[in-house]
């Protein structure tokens, strides 16, 4: 075999020091963080392109009239913000709300719904779309100069102009226009400016408000609702879906027993009869009645839908809670005008997504007619049921309608945003801890929400992270290193807000909120903080350590060797009886590490496992 040459086994070594171990790297001067196009690397960004270009992409294209427009575009990095827990994140102060309100009501009037263009049976389809079309982005661009000059933030209203067509023919069609709205916080979800077009397109056409989830409310509140309505000069009916539901559950469940048992199903067979009987006899007495009020007062007699239903048009609002069956004779009495169809009454059903229009329509139709849900787009077109032979009911796809909000967290509180696509639950949190008060929570819960700390007012709303602390450590919603998950304690609590388990109702203009809405009082027997144990408590506090804890560290500390008498650290040295010091022997105490055991190799996380606590 021939010798082997001197540079063949270095050959590889060579490769690699050639591609990753001498190239000269770039560096920026100053070292400073500057974008590509700022390097003076022999390449000129600005020179002229004469390179032909007949396709290219969106994102290209943007560049291309960015770049005709005059616009740069810079890269910025290290904005990174800092964001203090101890304060109302996302939330508007005083002063800022008040602002707020006072822009909304002077912009009111620009708050509207996009109008269908007017058209008669020789306009063709194509012109009519093409109108449409036209109007609907000249509404569309009033509404964003309205948030781009007045800075004023509003709901993310529907966009597409299908769900607005299908609201355009259910107006057409119907007779009386429902809005339904949340009991909770009805203005929010009432459209002013779709009664005005309601009446635009007919005049003869009824608009009416039904509050939904009325059974949240009390008898007094529901009171200044009807009075409220009553000045606005609306026609409203409180109704709650939910408890209609729950009755006819029950009803099927006692009718499902009967059908098993047989012996139950004749006394219910009997308890019929009885009331039968007893319905004809009152029938009797009624029709006697009548014809003694005939012959005293022949010109007043008042027809028998009178008699049962005091609320038609003219009256005033009732604030009585209706019923399944005092709500179809309300709808089917409310209507006096001439009728679109001559056979039966249409009612329109319109109203936000969440605010419980599908529920409602299930309820009273008694079977699931329509799919629930609280996203919008669930419902595509348009439907048309038959709740009597004489009603029709038309349901129009949910749609959210321009309206003013303070806050993104305002619109996630009222449901108007879905809560499992939310990406910052603090402003929400915060909104929530503001309305609602601290004892209510802690009821609520069986939590115990930390205390303010010295100094700060003691009777302040909570934070939202010593809520979510609180409530994630009472729950066993932890993360991987051991804290509370504080995002997903968010979507709990905040989902109870939604839902009615946390209760707060926003009363009208006309009165003070807090006589509007009163809380409970504390129920169960307030628990000190200093009860809890240790670890809860690392947990539920925002500062680790507190004031009392940091007197206590700085006091117990060991006082320096120069105020102790006596033996000092340095044993070689000693105090001589006039005051001087004398070095003693350099022996083997001079040398203190000698002849002393190692410490013993301990492992890190032992070591420091202190700092691993809450």
């Amino acid at each position: 075999m021939g010798k082997k040459s001197k540079g063949g086994s270095n050959l590889g070594r060579q490769l690699i020091k050639d591609r990753f171990g001498h190239t000269p790297r770039r560096k920026v001067d100053n070292d400073t963080m500057l974008h590509t196009t700022e390097l003076q690397d022999g390449y000129d960004w600005g020179r002229l392109n004469l390179s032909s270009v007949t396709e290219e992409s969106s994102f290209n294209a943007f560049l291309r009239t960015a770049e005709l427009a005059g616009t740069e575009f810079q890269a910025e990095k290290l904005n990174i913000t800092f964001v203090n827990p101890k304060q109302r994140v996302g939330l508007l102060s005083k002063t800022q709300e008040q602002q707020m309100h006072k822009k909304h009501a002077e912009h009111v009037d620009q708050l509207k719904i996009p109008r269908r263009p007017k058209w008669n049976k020789e306009t063709s389809a194509e012109d009519l779309e093409r109108a449409e079309n036209e109007a609907f982005l000249n509404w569309r661009r009033d509404l964003a100069m309205l948030q781009e000059d007045e800075e004023i933030l509003m709901t993310p209203y529907e966009k597409n102009l299908e769900f607005w067509r299908q609201l355009w023919r259910v107006v057409e069609r119907s007779d009386v226009v429902v809005q339904i709205v949340d009991a909770r916080n009805p203005l929010l979800f009432r459209s002013v400016d779709l009664e005005k077009y309601v009446k635009e397109v007919d005049s003869n056409k009824l608009n009416m408000i039904l509050v939904n989830k009325s059974d949240l409310l009390t008898l007094e509140q529901r009171q200044h609702w009807a009075q409220y309505f009553d000045s606005e000069g609306i026609r409203t009916a409180f109704y709650s879906a939910t408890l209609v539901e729950e009755e006819l559950k029950r009803e099927a469940e006692a009718a499902k027993l009967a059908a098993e048992s047989p012996s139950s199903a004749l006394e219910l067979k009997q308890l019929r009869e009885a009331a039968e009987d007893i319905q004809q006899s009152l029938d009797a007495v009624e029709h006697t009645l009548e014809a003694i009020e005939s012959k005293i007062k022949p010109k007043a007699t008042p027809s028998k839908s009178e008699v049962k239903l005091p609320r038609l048009p003219g009256d005033k609002n009732s604030a009585h809670l209706l019923s399944r069956t005092e709500l179809i004779d309300f709808l089917r009495h409310i209507y006096t005008g001439p009728r679109h169809t001559k056979q039966h009454v249409t009612i329109g059903m319109v109203g936000y997504p969440n605010v419980g229009k599908s529920s409602t329509i299930n309820s009273l139709m008694t079977v699931k007619k329509v799919s629930v849900s609280a996203t919008p787009g669930k419902t595509k077109r348009f439907q048309t049921l038959f709740l009597d032979n004489d009603i029709l009911l038309c349901d129009c796809p949910g749609l959210v309608m321009p309206s003013f909000v303070l806050t993104k967290a305002d619109m996630l509180l009222n449901g108007i945003l879905p809560i499992d696509q939310m990406r910052d639950h603090v402003p929400a949190v915060n909104l929530l801890c503001e309305r609602i008060p601290r004892h209510v929570l802690e009821d609520k819960y069986g939590i115990v929400i930390a205390k303010p700390p010295e100094g700060e007012d003691p009777d302040r709303p909570p934070f939202s992270e010593e809520l979510l602390l609180a409530y994630g450590y009472n729950r066993g919603f932890m993360t991987s290193n051991g804290q509370p998950d504080q995002a997903r304690s968010a979507r709990y609590v905040l989902k109870d807000y939604v839902n009615g388990k946390l209760l707060f109702a926003l009363g009208p203009p006309s009165v003070v909120q807090s006589e509007y809405h009163t809380f409970p009082e504390r129920q169960r027997k307030p628990l000190e903080e200093s009860q809890l144990p240790g670890q809860q408590q690392r947990a539920m506090r925002i500062n680790k350590s507190t004031s009392k804890e940091l007197d206590q560290q700085f006091f117990s500390a060991q006082p320096s060797v120069a105020h102790v008498k006596g033996r000092t650290n340095f044993p070689h040295v000693r105090l001589a009886n006039d005051g001087t010091l004398v070095a003693g022997d350099a022996g083997p105490a001079a040398k203190p590490w000698r002849n002393v055991k190692k410490e013993r190799r301990e492992k890190l996380r032992k070591k420091f496992s202190h700092l691993d606590e809450h």
